[in-house]
């Protein structure tokens, strides 16, 4: 049952409470254009996410290992000046960050290109278009027209 193992739920409460923290973060960051934006939240998702092990003693000869996110046991390891594991989880935090920095550009360039791709596509129907009612009324070597401004009528 998901209330009385206790570990599940406390995994399941990290995961929802780093969600909050990630959608705020993006929400924070809007004054940043989307390819700044995408790789700092995924930095911060990776830093996060990445998981390890660990080991804890409790009596003398008896050790309890887990799992638990990276950057919480580095920084037990740092407030306990353990280096050994402070080494090895702050290189899995760093992983992380770098692993999340290339999924966020990976993801603003993949938001980014249907979009040029179609802008492009578009451009090219256009001049396709133009080009064969030029051919229609007889004008192949002018330019389409432009239509003129709108103009508001005077009144008095």
């Amino acid at each position: 049952m998901l209330t009385s193992d206790s570990m599940s739920l406390l995994w399941l409460t990290y995961l929802g409470l780093s969600l909050v923290v990630l959608l705020a973060g993006y929400l924070g960051l809007a004054f940043l254009p989307r390819l700044l934006r995408l790789p700092i939240t995924w930095a911060v998702a990776g830093i996060l996410w990445m998981p390890t092990r660990f080991r804890l003693p409790l009596v003398e000869g008896e050790f309890y290992t887990g799992m638990a996110p990276a950057v919480v046991v580095a920084a037990v390891a740092f407030l306990e000046r353990n280096s050994s594991v402070l080494i090895s989880s702050g290189l899995l935090v760093v992983a992380g960050a770098m692993l999340g920095v290339a999924v966020g550009i990976l993801q603003a360039w993949w938001f980014r290109a249907p979009a040029m791709a179609s802008a492009g596509t578009q451009e090219k129907q256009d001049s396709k278009k133009q080009h064969n009612n030029s051919r229609r009324n007889g004008q192949r070597s002018e330019k389409p027209r432009q239509s003129p401004q709108r103009r508001e009528p005077k009144i008095g």
